[in-house]
């Protein structure tokens, strides 16, 4: 069997208590790093776990040899933090365990997407999740183009979020293609140095935010 599980996105003890129960009962964790998963194991006195590896270096021959495994064994597929499959490479292993019949059990649990819905404090009914930008310039400028005839014709919030390194340079893409759009920004959620901002893109970089930082956030069509 395949346990999907929910690990923290900042305090190492926002897990369910059923997560740390399947945690210690299965034989193998299938993580994105063993720093990140280890981190969290230790953390919590699990220890023993054999480990095995699917992040962006994954092949598809990795992921079916995954596949086996959960077939054979009760394993959990964790991601370094929030939930597993989302946005991550956790999905391809779900599908093809889906595909094969083998079993998937979900542990709900924390997820960057829902915190920045319940913080955002917007009223909608609907939302478009465009996830991440590429990082290869050419296409991510097409990208933020398509985002803007999209954003006119339909007037709908959109969620984007990239990696921390790529923080700032989100913030100024949308500064130049979205000037007078409302963001609202989370970053660094269930941590100390969690913040929610809200405002233009040009507004936000004017508070002095960090280079890096994790984070999530809404592009609304709502303007200034």
């Amino acid at each position: 069997m395949l346990h999907l599980i929910a690990t923290p996105i900042g305090d190492l003890d926002e897990i369910t208590v059923k997560a740390l129960e399947v945690l210690r009962k299965v034989e193998i964790v299938i993580c994105e790093s063993t720093k990140e998963t280890g981190k969290l194991l230790r953390h919590h006195q699990i220890s023993g776990k054999k480990y095995e590896l699917l992040n962006e270096h994954s092949t598809p021959d990795d992921v079916k040899r995954l596949a086996e495994l959960a077939k054979e064994f009760d394993v959990a597929l964790v991601s370094d933090c929030g939930t597993p499959g989302f946005c991550d490479p956790g999905s391809d292993l779900v599908t093809l365990c889906r595909n094969k019949s083998i079993p998937i059990k979900n542990h709900l649990g924390p997820s960057s997407l829902m915190g920045l819905i319940s913080l955002s404090g917007l009223k909608f009914s609907e939302f478009v999740f465009k996830g991440f930008l590429s990082q290869e310039s050419e296409l991510r400028e097409s990208q933020l183009k398509d985002l803007v005839k999209e954003m006119a014709q339909f007037q709908r919030p959109f969620v984007l979020m990239d990696t921390p390194y790529r923080f700032q340079r989100t913030l100024s893409d949308l500064e130049r293609f979205f000037p007078q759009n409302i963001v609202v920004l989370a970053i660094n959620l269930a941590t100390p140095e969690e913040l929610v901002l809200k405002g233009t893109a040009s507004q936000l970089l004017y508070n002095q935010l960090p280079k890096k930082a994790e984070f999530i956030l809404f592009l609304t069509p709502d303007k200034y």
